[in-house]
């Protein structure tokens, strides 16, 4: 009786530490397990410049959504972004990759538009900026092909 009961403790343990390690992946992870509540929008970009599926999209600091894919369409890099439904997006907003520190993770800055007229969910946003490629900054920089314009 003594053995079943110290057994059926450490059972009882294990699936509680299995359980919290489970927890704990989804919620460090960002992981979306039963759905998403929000909408999708898209931009285009000539380069997507090493942005990965699951980096943040920003508004104003603030980050309000996840890339959810990035394909090649027509040889530039089609990006998918999941918004929540409380965040709206006016259709002339620009989309741009930045870098978080100097060689740090990529994610999507959406400055917002003046329009009054909100993208519908599927929307694509038109006007973005590819990131800015430092080697080819300081590659220009060395040889001297940057110029003061």
């Amino acid at each position: 009786m003594r053995k079943f009961d110290l057994e059926l403790a450490v059972g009882i343990f294990m699936i509680a530490g299995m359980l919290c390690l489970a927890y704990l992946t989804i919620k460090l992870g960002q992981l979306e397990v039963l759905g998403d509540k929000g909408y999708e929008v898209q931009a285009v970009f000539s380069n997507s410049g090493g942005l990965k599926t699951g980096s943040s999209v920003v508004i104003a600091g603030v980050e309000v959504g996840r890339v959810k894919k990035v394909i090649l369409d027509d040889y530039q890099a089609r990006v998918t972004m999941s918004i929540p439904l409380e965040v709206k997006i006016q259709e002339d907003a620009i989309a741009s990759i930045k870098t978080k520190g100097l060689i740090g993770e990529k994610y999507v800055e959406i400055s917002p538009g003046g329009l009054d007229e909100n993208l519908e969910p599927g929307g694509v946003i038109r006007d973005t900026q590819p990131p800015i490629d430092i080697e080819q900054l300081i590659s220009k920089y060395v040889f001297g092909t940057v110029s003061d314009k």
